[in-house]
């Protein structure tokens, strides 16, 4: 009986580490200086289908100028030195397409202090020039300005300064 438990022993412990050998995980055996493969090359994707167009270009504000007059084609020559009764105007000129935009100017004093604000509705499919004039009756103070455009309540354009004498 001795014979038997010694041979069972020994055979269960050769069953053991076969079995323990079987499990055991795998070695990494890639080359670590092997050169990287090449890319697979893919057909390109189909390009997506052209979208119709929903709404027309929105208006943009190309140029922003101050002057004292303006010509027949609403363009003024920029001025950048005003007297206290001058009419200030604020030249807006716009370019795609709008209808019923809130075209806007606003002139700030030195301190930030509104000196005056004006807005227009501006209904276009093309370039248009808007012109907004400020006036004072009592006499713009001495100092230094700023012009400002809106659009829809968005800042738009160069604000452009200028100073009263």
């Amino acid at each position: 009986m001795k014979k038997t438990s010694i041979s069972t022993a020994v055979l269960a412990a050769l069953l053991a580490t076969v079995a323990l050998a079987g499990c055991k995980k795998k070695e990494d055996t890639a080359d670590n200086n092997a050169q990287p493969a090449a890319p697979v090359a893919t057909a390109p994707a189909e390009p997506a289908a052209p979208q119709p167009m929903t709404a027309a270009a929105p208006v943009n504000v190309s140029a922003v100028s101050v002057g004292k007059t303006a010509a027949a084609d609403k363009s003024v020559a920029p001025t950048a030195l005003f007297g206290p009764k001058d009419i200030i105007i604020v030249s807006i000129r716009t370019d795609g397409t709008a209808n019923n935009a809130n075209v806007g100017a606003k002139l700030t004093y030195q301190d930030g202090q509104v000196a005056g604000e004006q807005s227009q509705a501006l209904n276009t499919t093309g370039a248009e020039t808007t012109n907004i004039s400020f006036t004072n009756a009592n006499g713009w103070p001495t100092g230094k300005y700023r012009a400002e455009v809106m659009v829809d309540g968005k800042a738009a354009g160069t604000p452009q300064e200028f100073e009263v004498k």
